[in-house]
């Protein structure tokens, strides 16, 4: 089962808040998959960024703002702030995942909780790589996002997600089958349940 998400999503944010949880419940483990709404939504699909997109933008707007009420969460950054340059986060986290595999789900907890709670900008690779775990040195995550096999990295994951159809964040694959947004979790509970239809 695999999780695919890009951390300027706020739906991926909020997904990764619970689909480790929801997968656990029936005996299911979790890939953690970054990709690039940039590469599939703007050059792939050739769109315009939703919240730029006419009536869509409106809606996802009044969404995200019910998705935080009813949920209790409490956002520094708002679905209208200035978007950061995705590419070093999603770079630290496919080189931990590659080096450090126990490591990456608890980086990419640290970059969604500072980007969409604390409100930071991450486009950087100095400020993701001061959100290392333990047991990962943030000079050693820093050389790694400026150097080219975490490029690479990332490039291949991208373009793996795109393959299997993925077009937006979140996406979980399973089964074969893709469950898209954070809204289609209780359709994706119900396949886990029953093992799918």
């Amino acid at each position: 089962m695999q999780f695919h998400f890009d951390f300027i999503s706020p739906f991926g944010y909020f997904a990764s808040l619970r689909i480790d949880a929801l997968a656990a419940q029936y005996g299911r483990e979790v890939e953690w998959r970054s990709m690039l709404l940039g590469v599939s939504v703007l050059k792939v699909m050739g769109m315009k960024p939703l919240m730029e997109t006419p009536l869509k933008g409106d809606y996802l707007r009044r969404e995200f703002a019910r998705y935080v009420r009813r949920r209790g969460l409490v956002l520094r950054r708002g679905v209208d702030d200035p978007v950061m340059d995705p590419r070093s986060s999603g770079r630290a986290f496919h080189w931990t995942l590659a080096h450090q595999p126990q490591l990456a789900k608890p980086l990419a907890r640290a970059i969604f909780h500072r980007y969409w709670v604390v409100g930071e900008d991450l486009s950087s690779p100095e400020s993701v790589a001061a959100l290392a775990p333990p047991g990962l040195e943030s000079d050693a995550l820093l050389a790694a996002i400026r150097g080219e096999e975490s490029g690479r990295l990332l490039r291949a994951a991208v373009e793996q997600s795109m393959q299997q159809g993925v077009f937006g964040s979140p996406t979980v694959a399973v089964d074969g089958e893709l469950f898209f947004g954070v809204e289609s979790f209780a359709t994706l509970e119900e396949w886990l349940s029953c093992g799918g239809w």
